[in-house]
C-alpha cells in the first residue's frame, strides 16, 4: 500500500517529527518506507535515515508499508505529518 502525504510540521521531518514518525513507524505489524516523492526510499524505522531525507514542511512524501497492519500504518503516519505539532500519540 502506498500514500502520498503533504508534511505540515514546521520542522519537516527533522527533529521532534522525524522522531515521532518513527515511533508511530515502528508500533504497526509492517515494513514501512518513506521517500520525496522524486527520491529513493528509506526505512522509516530509523531516525537518522528519517532525518537524512532533509524533508521540509510543505512537501510531499511517498510512505509505502507491507504487512498486517499496513493501512492503520499509513493511516497513523498520515495523521503525523498532518498535524501542525508531531507529537507521541501514545
Amino acid at each position: 500500500m502506498e500514500r502520498i502525504v503533504t508534511v505540515v510540521p514546521a520542522d519537516g521531518l527533522h527533529a521532534r517529527p522525524a522522531a515521532t514518525f518513527v515511533e508511530t513507524a515502528t508500533r504497526f505489524d509492517a515494513d514501512v518506507q518513506v521517500a520525496p516523492v522524486d527520491g529513493d526510499p528509506v526505512n522509516a524505522a530509523s531516525v537518522l535515515a528519517v532525518t537524512s531525507l532533509g524533508v521540509a514542511s510543505g512537501a510531499d512524501v511517498r510512505i509505502v508499508a507491507e504487512g498486517d497492519d499496513a493501512e492503520a500504518a499509513l493511516d497513523a503516519l498520515e495523521a503525523v505529518l498532518s498535524s501542525p505539532e508531531a507529537e507521541s500519540e501514545t
